[in-house]
């Protein structure tokens, strides 16, 4: 069975267009400036009160937000929140993202030895080194 309700549900572009603003952080006065010199903040507000926007300022406004107009004509909030309840707990962790471990932690354990073995051999090989230069400069005295 199809859902009527959400085929027939239609996305409001000025809400939309408020939402994506004050997610980042712009004013209306800042985005009046972006769309020029016959934008000011009362026109912005009326703006996001349309339901339906012009595809043409539609594009202006998202270059202006720097996000693709398809956000704004597609964005239903409804459905974002569904989306945040069923994959989130109250710890923000997604319930479907999956940890993929690209080392097996035994190996790197026998790597990290291996590299402490090779570290204290040459210590050890430097060790004998200086004691040879330091044999020979005490049979010159």
């Amino acid at each position: 069975m199809v859902n009527t309700n959400a085929m027939d549900k239609k996305v409001h572009e000025g809400r939309n267009v408020k939402r994506f603003r004050e997610m980042l952080g712009i004013k209306q006065d800042a985005l009046a400036f972006e769309l020029g010199d016959d934008w000011n903040q009362q026109k912005i507000s009326l703006l996001e009160q349309k339901e339906t926007i012009d595809p043409v300022l539609l594009q202006q406004i998202s270059t202006a937000l720097k996000i693709p107009a398809e956000a704004i004509q597609n964005f239903d909030e409804e459905a974002a929140v569904n989306i945040i309840a069923n994959n989130f707990d109250n710890g923000a962790i997604g319930y479907n993202r999956a940890e993929v471990q690209h080392f097996n932690p035994i190996d790197k354990l026998i790597q990290l030895h291996e590299e402490k073995i090779a570290l204290y051999e040459r210590m050890l090989k430097e060790k004998d080194e200086m004691m040879v230069r330091l044999e020979k400069l005490l049979e010159k005295k």
